[in-house]
């Protein structure tokens, strides 16, 4: 009875060991570089309030949030993303697949303390069959996903495009999961500020994980990051010098060089290797890279890392740097010759990409649109002749990014403007350029923008289906055709996602653009007005 008593008191003590106040005084193997940005993850988390972000003190069996994964060239990878972990819990992750009824462990990794993810890269992947994968962390935390089979017998190949997933809305992503779910698309594209919450990166990171998980669990996924992903309303990158000011109108990222690689470790890591690996400025790495899926070759570019600021390199035109109000002005003065969009290396890697001829269809991956496809700002009242955080600026990057895509026959899929455009590019003539979609924001009740011209007239060429289509010049004197837009006063607050349909055999490509509330699988529901649109790229 004695030694029975015992054991039961050394068992009560382990457990009064472990309780809060040991982990109050624990200390983190991992001290972060930074002190300002990402509180609720680093150093020792375990101490922090909760947050209104996300519950980040999960029981331990639910640890592993997510995997994410792209295959492309037969290389597997794979993004495990964890919550934070207590000082005396390993740091090891286990990844496995089926074979037959039975799991197979084939890699073990480490957990970066800094955002908590962890890399695997499988070489020699079978894409010909699906595989089941399974991401295990200590004995109970375990995530279940599929790694599809390569599409490439499927005529028609899906892309689901999302951006600009606002915190105005900490809510579920039930309606986009249920939809996308339903269209079942090959591919998954997040085109950027899949955080707002500018500083707290980690915590707004699993957040979205977990709010889209579902749509791909058993999916690849291109996601990249944007502005507000690393904390800043607007990114010139300038090859990744050090800002100024958050503002960043001079160029560069603000916050410390580790936050923006934490960032970009935990967004693009699983994207396939970088065209050229070389680091920019600060040791910040790059991603630019292309992913085959289907037959159908996308290239993921950068166009922000390298773009330059506006501030102290051009006229200045108004009380900002970076907004033109005057419609007087003379664009060709702000088209500075030295100024960069993106850059040497990219307009490189497009020119290569592009000659590859061999995969059926192409389509260029980014950020944000390559002009200035919105008049009013964040409400009625602020019209902008020009906005110089567009690709729109500079016009000569502009157009040799925009010639480089038609070269190579593809379309554009953006994001960004809380705004979905279809527009015909144009560089020398109008609509000598490529076919572009900027997607709508997934919660467009913030910073809402209007295509509203000042004159309220359609443009030559125009369609009839919505008041202000056809041929326009935008603040930048940049040629483009409008064929379809979303304004605030639609379904869904103009809120929503695309779909986006590559026809092989047909060499064509259809726009969808459904609103967020819409119920797809029920069959009743409309596209936005003006979509679909099928456009021909041969």
């Amino acid at each position: 009875m004695n030694k029975l008593l015992g054991i039961i008191m050394l068992l009560v003590l382990a457990v009064a060991c472990n309780g809060p106040k040991q982990q109050a005084t624990m200390e983190p193997p991992v001290k972060a570089p930074f002190s300002n940005v990402d509180t609720l993850a680093i150093n020792d988390w375990w101490n922090r309030s909760d947050n209104p972000i996300v519950n980040l003190k999960v029981e331990r069996k639910d640890v592993v949030a997510f995997g994410i994964y792209t295959v492309s060239n037969n290389v597997l990878k794979l993004s495990a993303q964890l919550f934070p972990l207590y000082p005396n819990e390993s740091r090891e992750v286990r990844l496995a697949i089926k074979e037959g009824n039975s799991w197979k462990e084939i890699q073990k990794q480490q957990v970066n303390d800094l955002g908590w993810s962890a890399l695997f890269r499988v070489e020699n992947w079978d894409s010909s069959k699906d595989t089941a994968y399974r991401l295990s962390h200590g004995t109970e935390a375990t995530f279940e996903g599929l790694i599809r089979k390569d599409p490439r017998d499927k005529s028609e190949i899906v892309l689901a495009a999302m951006s600009c997933n606002s915190n105005k809305d900490r809510g579920d992503r039930a309606n986009y999961v249920r939809n996308i779910n339903y269209q079942n698309p090959d591919l998954i594209f997040f085109g950027g500020d899949q955080s707002y919450d500018h500083t707290e990166h980690t915590a707004a990171w699993l957040k979205f994980g977990m709010q889209f998980r579902e749509i791909f669990r058993e999916r690849p996924c291109v996601t990249i990051p944007d502005d507000h992903d690393i904390g800043q309303g607007n990114l010139w990158g300038e090859y990744g010098k050090k800002a100024s000011s958050r503002a960043g109108s001079d160029g560069g990222y603000f916050f410390h060089p580790e936050y923006v690689k934490m960032v970009e470790r935990c967004q693009t890591s699983h994207l396939p290797d970088p065209y050229d690996p070389t680091p920019v400025k600060q040791g910040i790495g790059v991603y630019y890279t292309n992913l085959i899926v289907g037959d159908v070759d996308f290239a993921v570019i950068e166009d922000r890392k390298f773009k330059s600021g506006p501030e102290g390199k051009i006229p200045q035109q108004g009380p900002r740097p970076d907004h033109i109000r005057n419609p007087d002005y003379d664009p060709a003065s702000i088209d500075v010759e030295g100024l960069e969009l993106l850059g040497g290396r990219q307009e490189k890697f497009l020119d290569e990409w592009g000659k590859d001829q061999n995969p059926a269809m192409k389509a260029v991956l980014s950020a944000t649109g390559f002009c200035g496809g919105a008049h009013l700002h964040g409400r009625k009242e602020n019209r902008l002749h020009a906005d110089l955080d567009s690709n729109g600026w500079p016009q000569t990057g502009r157009n040799n990014a925009l010639k480089a895509i038609k070269k190579a026959n593809a379309v554009h899929i953006a994001g960004d403007q809380h705004l979905a455009t279809v527009i015909h590019h144009g560089t020398d003539e109008f609509e000598d350029g490529p076919w572009a979609f900027v997607v709508p924001a997934l919660v467009n009740n913030y910073y809402s923008r209007w295509w509203w011209p000042e004159d309220e007239k359609p443009g030559e060429n125009n369609n009839d289906i919505l008041p202000w289509t056809g041929r326009y010049l935008d603040g930048f004197n940049n040629k483009i055709t409008m064929q379809a837009y979303v304004n605030p006063e639609s379904p869904s607050k103009g809120g929503g996602y695309g779909l986006i349909r590559f026809n092989k055999d047909d060499k064509e490509v259809t726009f969808e653009c459904w609103p967020r509330n819409a119920d797809v699988p029920s069959g009743q529901s409309k596209q936005f007005t003006g979509w679909p649109i099928t456009v021909s790229v041969d």
